[in-house]
């Protein structure tokens, strides 16, 4: 058996030992990976802060008491879309009673979400985050998809368009207050 070594060291020992540390190493980056980053009910909201269309600087915690009703879309996606008419009559019937709502377009093209925007005039606070950074952060892998945070908590969270001028959306809004 014609074995070498370095500096007394059997060479096929060195192997067997880089092996175990590239293995090691690979179970730890896809532990990491795998690990669920998605935000939750009951968890505290993801932290950031976004600049809206109108100037506004938002955070999770910027609204007291209020009910901050989170929602991720893009122009290009049809349930986003069909969402927005729900989400602007709900918000005009709950913002004076401490309901904000404030939409995040994931979308890449700035031409295209400012167009989609003129189109619907959308009466809630808008935001464009091209990178999805901010989405990320809620690991929000589908949209549209929308958060209800109260007091820096989610309270809920929807991965789906849903009708917000439902009976059931409006009981439970009015739960919030």
């Amino acid at each position: 058996m014609n074995t070498r070594s370095i500096r007394g060291i059997n060479t096929n020992t060195l192997l067997g030992a880089a092996i175990g540390v590239l293995t090691a190493a690979f179970l730890a980056v896809l532990v990491f990976s795998l690990r669920d980053t998605t935000a939750k009910e009951g968890d505290k909201a993801p932290q950031f802060t976004v600049v809206t269309d109108t100037g506004k600087h938002i955070t999770p915690d910027s609204f007291g008491g209020k009910v901050l009703v989170l929602n991720f879309w893009a122009s290009w996606c049809a349930p986003c879309v069909e969402e927005v008419p729900s989400l602007t009559v709900m918000n005009n019937k709950f913002k004076k009673s401490g309901v904000v709502v404030v939409a995040i377009s994931t979308d890449k093209n700035q031409q295209k979400y400012r167009a989609f925007l003129d189109r619907v005039h959308a009466s809630f606070q808008t935001a464009w985050d091209p990178k999805s950074d901010i989405s990320a952060e809620y690991g929000t892998f589908q949209i549209p998809e929308t958060y209800i945070i109260k007091d820096g908590h989610i309270l809920r969270k929807f991965a789906q368009a849903e009708d917000w001028t439902s009976d059931d959306m409006t009981q439970y809004l009015q739960s919030l207050l």
